[in-house]
């Protein structure tokens, strides 16, 4: 394997039609649909693109109110995300984004778990009871916005994505990947859900990157690759959560072409 010369300034190596670029904003225009309902969803089947609608359809359970909401996809791989509706509802083309036409003004939100924190907030629900069990949800709500980096652009993508295999990335993000999989256990060994006795929308976002990844459901042999089956408490609590009625509904929507 050649060695690497660092340069003294990074150069741009990209092609005009590659999806990565080093630079942002709107790339074509674009008019994406809009339905009647009150949330108007842009995502994809990813772990992070499934959160919302998991959300979605747990309130729909626990609230009882009209949370209507049109789901439509976005296809990163065609680089729909740079489109200019998309960019203006998600100036970091990154799916999911929502828009919420319910109120007195239009809203955007954008990035997974604030979507996931916005209806809880609105709603009342799956955020705790007390400001003690909120700020516990909340510290593992962020803890996998910081965490799953490591596992989906870390891992996933010099175990599953990249051309060629690397024993040092793969063997360093391997280690983080087992090491938040044993914190993740450990906890679940003291309590059913992750922030404590009841769940909350710290299990789905945590659920949707280390549950489906329990349920090998993420990247194609990993859960072998990384032995999960030796995280008996993590692997309860992906079954469990798996088996919720709203989380089955989620993964079965289908999403709207746009």
């Amino acid at each position: 394997m050649s060695t690497y010369e660092l340069p003294k300034i990074w150069k741009n190596t990209a092609k005009k039609d590659d999806l990565n670029q080093a630079s942002s904003g709107a790339r074509f225009e674009q008019v994406l649909p809009k339905g009647q309902a009150p949330y108007q969803l842009y995502t994809l089947e990813t772990p992070n693109g499934i959160k919302p609608l998991i959300m979605f359809e747990e309130l729909k359970e626990l609230a009882q109110q009209n949370l209507d909401y049109d789901a439509y996809k976005i296809d990163i791989g065609q680089g729909q995300q740079f489109g200019s509706d998309f960019v203006a509802i998600n100036p970091n083309s990154k799916i999911p984004a929502l828009v919420d036409q319910s109120e007195d003004e239009t809203l955007r939100i954008f990035e997974s778990s604030n979507i996931l924190l916005y209806l809880a907030e609105k709603y009342k629900l799956l955020l705790g009871q007390n400001n003690q069990e909120k700020t516990e949800i909340l510290n593992w709500l962020f803890w996998q916005t910081g965490a799953a980096p490591f596992l989906g652009g870390g891992f996933g993508h010099f175990f599953h994505y990249a051309p060629e295999k690397l024993e040092y990335p793969i063997n360093r993000y391997s280690m983080e990947s087992k090491r938040q999989l044993d914190l993740l256990d450990k906890e679940l060994a003291k309590k059913p859900y992750i922030a404590g006795h009841d769940y909350s929308i710290a299990d789905i976002a945590i659920w949707s990157w280390y549950g489906r990844l329990a349920e090998n459901k993420l990247y194609e042999n990993a859960a072998e690759f990384l032995n999960l089956s030796q995280y008996q408490h993590l692997m309860e609590w992906s079954k469990k959560i798996s088996n919720r009625p709203a989380v089955k509904r989620a993964l079965d929507v289908t999403l709207k072409t746009i």
